[in-house]
């Protein structure tokens, strides 16, 4: 189904004195944690406020059009574009900007002082299910879904299931979904959906049907099942290499953030910015083409000697092997940086599931907490790598190495990456 623009933007919405009183001790906790050196303060303070307002998350998004957007991989990066796109629209919006996006955080972004009628909240995938009734979204976004911290999180078809009860329970909930992941797709069925065909990069988390578990069969025009005749929807929009067309439009998407990945998060913001709020499409892609770096991804550091590195997350198996065929189009010398904390998923069992063979013959670091697990994979891969723990070190010493002053790649997983790129966000 094709999208149909949003109607205009609720009256702003006065909040109980319950609820102003939770937000004024959720920012002083915040501010308290920032002073003191002991964090961002976001999640602390967002706590704090639900624990004495428990119904703070509804009140706060009251007054609010909501964009909830949700995937495995890419979720931030896509809520930074569609608010970027939407401001090409003229279209102001408040939104999660530090990542966190659990209901904590969700409420601490939309306690932050602002004017803004319009919120575009990233959300963990896990957590949808729970702020999907307080938050009441106009719209909500469905990227990808595949493997990420199973220790943490459980399997990939338990979130579709849980998905696809949210969209069983809310049928006239609009959806922007991503046709060429069966996961998605299914999930999303029972909603009013418009369908984006990105093209299928990741197929490891998608062998079985996710209605009747028979194998799907893939081609170039997507997946379809031969057991129950489920296959790719007919989607609205499409993209191919760098140019989306939305119902017949065509524009090219020209990012300044590397990765087909960022091509896909890219067509999905431009889809629903230009189909569910009337934004110009050539206007919202010149818009989105003007982000070089979102909350770190991208941005560059300094390493030693006037040289940076430019550093870039990956999380799952999916996401590394993105990063990695993109690495074989960038010369240069890489560092993977690896730990393995809460954050991160405490089980490196995956690193065997990633292709690092594709960085033979590369000048290769192997880095982070885990960086002894790191090297035997690469070992394996045939990749005889510098050992070193700390990533800014194997960087600088990859960096001596090259004389062409070829960009150094630090890869890294989840709190490597948040260690290397705070100050930066």
């Amino acid at each position: 189904m094709a999208g149909a623009e949003v109607g205009p933007p609720p009256a702003p919405a006065r909040t109980d004195l319950r609820t102003r009183c939770a937000v004024a001790a959720g920012r002083f906790a915040g501010w308290a944690s920032r002073v003191t050196g002991r964090g961002a303060g976001t999640q602390v303070g967002g706590r704090i406020m639900l624990a004495l307002a428990p119904g703070a998350l509804g009140a706060l998004a009251a007054g609010h059009r909501v964009v909830c957007v949700s995937a495995t991989n890419g979720k931030t990066t896509t809520t930074r574009l569609l608010v970027e796109a939407l401001r090409a629209g003229g279209h102001d919006a408040v939104w999660n900007t530090t990542g966190a996006n659990m209901a904590s955080g969700l409420a601490a972004a939309l306690a932050r002082p602002h004017t803004a009628r319009l919120a575009v909240l990233e959300v963990d995938e896990r957590w949808l299910a729970r702020v999907l009734d307080p938050l009441r979204p106009a719209l909500v976004v469905w990227g990808n879904l595949s493997r990420d911290q199973l220790d943490r999180f459980g399997e990939v078809h338990a979130i579709a299931r849980t998905w696809r009860a949210l969209a069983e329970a809310h049928p006239d909930l609009r959806v922007v979904a991503n046709a060429s992941d069966p996961h998605v797709a299914w999930a999303a069925e029972p909603a009013e959906v418009t369908w984006v065909d990105l093209g299928a990069a990741w197929r490891d988390d998608a062998a079985t049907c996710p209605r009747c578990g028979s194998l799907l069969r893939w081609s170039e025009a997507g997946f379809a099942c031969p057991g129950c005749r489920f296959a790719t929807p007919p989607a609205v929009a499409r993209l191919r290499g760098d140019e989306l067309v939305v119902a017949g439009t065509p524009v090219r998407v020209p990012l300044r953030m590397g990765g087909a990945w960022n091509l896909r998060n890219a067509a999905l913001a431009l889809t629903a910015a230009h189909l569910h709020f009337g934004v110009d499409l050539a206007a919202a892609a010149a818009a989105v083409g003007t982000v070089e770096a979102v909350a770190g991804r991208f941005t560059t550091i300094p390493v030693g000697a006037g040289r940076t590195a430019r550093v870039v997350l990956a999380k799952n198996p999916a996401g590394w092997t993105e990063v990695l065929h993109w690495l074989t189009t960038q010369p240069g010398p890489v560092v993977l940086a690896v730990n393995a904390h809460l954050a991160d998923g405490r089980d490196t069992s995956w690193l065997w599931d990633v292709p690092y063979e594709l960085l033979v013959g590369r000048d290769v670091a192997a880095s982070g907490e885990r960086a002894l697990d790191v090297a035997v994979r690469l070992d394996y891969a045939g990749v005889d790598p510098l050992v070193e723990r700390d990533p800014r070190r194997a960087a600088a010493v990859l960096a001596a190495r090259t004389a062409d002053q070829a960009v150094v790649t630090i890869v890294a997983s989840y709190t490597q990456f948040t260690a290397l790129t705070r100050s930066q966000w």
